[in-house]
């Protein structure tokens, strides 16, 4: 996450430059709560993006949605991606932005709560790449897990074990956890043994 990237992304957008925005993104994904969902996951989430734009039909709003996608965080709501999809609509509204190009933007956004199948292909993409950390390398996927579980340290473990498996067991359970062809060859076989790993060490703890 930097500031030239974010007015590179303004310029996409076709609206008016500013970063006051981007301020207060950047201390939102420092929140001392945060392990996991930082700017390091923004910025491997970008990255991702540079190599798969040319699968985007819309990348700016693509990469809009990334940006915003885990602006707020809070372990313990189930309103997450609302209220950053309701952050970046009032951010698109004050700069600009169409509201077709808002309402697709908060389409993606909300498709990052994984549970149910993207509607479009652009929310594929933004699901694909929000979920491509379950294929990372071993070490990089357990560094992920140790994160995620900080982001819930004040929940017992004989809670948070069997919840987190079935989490992760969900994305077994469909035909593919990835929608795009080139995202699913890249990922696909590691996040299965991944996450599989994760479900054996979570439910075999006593």
């Amino acid at each position: 996450m930097n500031i030239e990237r974010w007015q590179e992304l303004l310029i996409g957008l076709s609206v008016a430059t500013e970063s006051e925005t981007f301020s207060q993104l950047r201390s939102a994904y420092t929140q001392k709560h945060r392990a996991y969902h930082t700017s390091r996951h923004i910025d491997e989430c970008l990255s991702l993006l540079d190599e798969l734009k040319h699968l985007a039909e819309r990348p700016s709003e693509v990469e809009c949605a990334l940006w915003f996608h885990d602006a707020i965080y809070e372990p313990m709501s189930k309103l997450n991606e609302e209220r950053s999809a309701n952050w970046m609509a009032e951010f698109g509204a004050t700069v600009g932005l169409g509201s077709d190009s808002i309402a697709r933007i908060r389409a993606h956004i909300m498709a990052t709560r994984h549970v149910a199948l993207p509607a479009d292909n652009d929310s594929r993409l933004v699901v694909d790449i929000d979920l491509a950390i379950l294929g990372a390398a071993p070490r990089r996927y357990e560094e992920f897990e140790r994160d995620v579980r900080r982001e819930y340290r004040w929940v017992p473990g004989m809670v948070y074990r069997p919840k987190r498996a079935a989490i992760l067991k969900s994305f077994l359970d469909r035909p593919r956890i990835y929608h795009w062809d080139p995202v699913y060859e890249r990922f696909e076989r590691g996040a299965r043994v991944n996450v599989s790993g994760a479900i054996q060490a979570l439910v075999g703890r006593s």
